[in-house]
């Protein structure tokens, strides 16, 4: 996980000149805004102070500028269109009274539908640490993020028990994919928080397709999701539980061997011929602590395509994903702090919004780290925002007319831009833990 203030990712290359006029609008493009606003019956009847195509930039923007009130937002956004624009150009202001209306106008399904057709994996043959030999390498997981305590958000969402009774504030579940070698999320799902991760994956595992290979935790697992995810066309690398039966039917020259997964067994029925997997067991000795017995199941049966002891380090690129939890929950939405929303509509559409301005600033790291010919892990995450807060006043190149300025395409000429990564490491998934793989079956 990067966290360096750096400013140079390699040699003239710099990132504040890729983070300024138009990130927002290179990679969500206004064209496809105004057709999702179109297609979802939410573009502006009549000529507004905030007109629709405006409020989705401006919800993305509450995102990236997590510490500043709605309104504050809004006024750097507009101190820049008028510094683009010059005086000509007639740019209101709004109260957070319009501001609220204007985002009830605009709903929640333009920012879902625009997050669901524009987030999608960005990783090219070029980008560095994206895959594992033939495949592209991606994580599944799941979070909570806390919302305001209404009527409203506790009935939709629910509140988590306490040690002592109920917690201070309703949760609602975030579950999606990230691609592991660049840290962009797609296929993401909001819900209720007693909506279970493995009942929303379900999902999720619809976005996987052939040439990608799937990671999860072993709460994961299940015979009918596994099945689901395997129909998809992807190879899966998941772990499982200590005390699902795994029986040996063939040791493997490199360790591991072939067993069966079946469905759960129906009273009065055969357990049919179930699906052969190829388990790796390994254990796992932390500095401190006790060793602790891991086993991967598989799709990918032939050892020489995957061997054992490198799937072993892959599964630890399955920690990327809480790497992007924590941009998402801290550099983005700030630590110890709650979603701005009072109603379960806004509460989802700040999600995606929140989820988009993360795909943003991604899509620019991931460009300056290809210029710098580096590992998309090197850019520092947090030196992004940091720029893109210094950038604000130059950040909003859309005009309410939507009309497209000198100054944006000017923005469309090579830019450039980045920064170095630093080393962090995170437990065991950094290999501070001493791993010994399992010579065949475990006793």
């Amino acid at each position: 996980m990067a966290r360096t203030s750096t400013l140079r990712l390699g040699a003239g290359i710099r990132l504040t000149e890729l983070v300024n006029i138009g990130m927002l609008t290179r990679c969500i493009p206004l064209e496809r805004v105004r057709e999702v606003l179109k297609e979802t019956g939410s573009e502006s009847q009549r000529q507004r102070d905030l007109p629709a195509h405006v409020m989705v930039y401006l919800v993305i923007a509450l995102g990236l500028f997590r510490s500043e009130s709605a309104d504050e937002v809004l006024r750097l956004m507009l101190e820049g269109l008028k510094r683009l624009l010059g005086v000509r150009v007639k740019v209101e202001t709004a109260g957070r009274s319009g501001i609220s209306q204007a985002r009830k106008r605009l709903g929640e399904e333009p920012m879902k539908r625009l997050y669901e057709e524009i987030a999608q994996p960005i990783a090219t043959s070029e980008t560095q640490g994206a895959h594992y030999r033939k495949w592209l390498t991606v994580a599944v997981d799941g979070t909570t993020m806390e919302v305001p305590d209404s009527k409203a958000n506790r009935e939709a969402f629910g509140m988590p028990h306490a040690e002592k009774g109920q917690a201070a504030y309703p949760r609602v579940r975030i579950t999606g994919l990230v691609e592991t070698g660049t840290h962009v999320s797609f296929g993401a799902q909001v819900g209720p928080y007693g909506t279970g991760e493995v009942t929303m994956a379900h999902e999720l595992v619809k976005h996987l397709k052939p040439g990608m290979l799937c990671l999860a935790d072993r709460y994961f697992y299940g015979f009918a999701l596994w099945q689901q995810a395997r129909a998809r066309g992807a190879e899966l690398v998941w772990r499982v539980r200590s005390n699902i039966r795994l029986p040996c039917e063939k040791v493997l020259k490199d360790g591991s061997f072939l067993s069966r997964i079946y469905p759960p067994r129906e009273k009065g029925k055969p357990r049919g011929e179930g699906v052969v997997v190829r388990v790796i067991e390994y254990w796992i000795t932390p500095d401190e602590g006790k060793r602790t017995l891991y086993r991967l199941i598989t799709t990918i049966l032939d050892p020489d395509e995957a061997p054992a002891l490198e799937l072993i380090q892959l599964y630890m690129e399955r920690w990327e994903f809480e790497s992007t939890l924590d941009e998402w929950k801290t550099h983005l939405r700030g630590a110890r702090t709650v979603l701005r929303s009072q109603t379960p509509e806004m509460v989802r559409q700040e999600c995606y919004g929140l989820l988009l301005a993360h795909f943003a600033l991604r899509g620019v790291m991931h460009e300056a780290a290809l210029r710098g010919k580096r590992d998309p892990d090197r850019v520092s995450f947090i030196h992004t925002v940091r720029v893109v807060d210094r950038s604000m006043p130059r950040f909003a190149a859309i005009s309410p007319s939507g009309l497209e300025n000198p100054v944006q395409r000017h923005a469309r000429r090579d830019p450039g831009g980045g920064s170095r990564r630093a080393q962090e490491t995170n437990g065991q998934a950094r290999g501070q833990a001493k791993t010994e793989q399992v010579p065949g079956p475990a006793a």
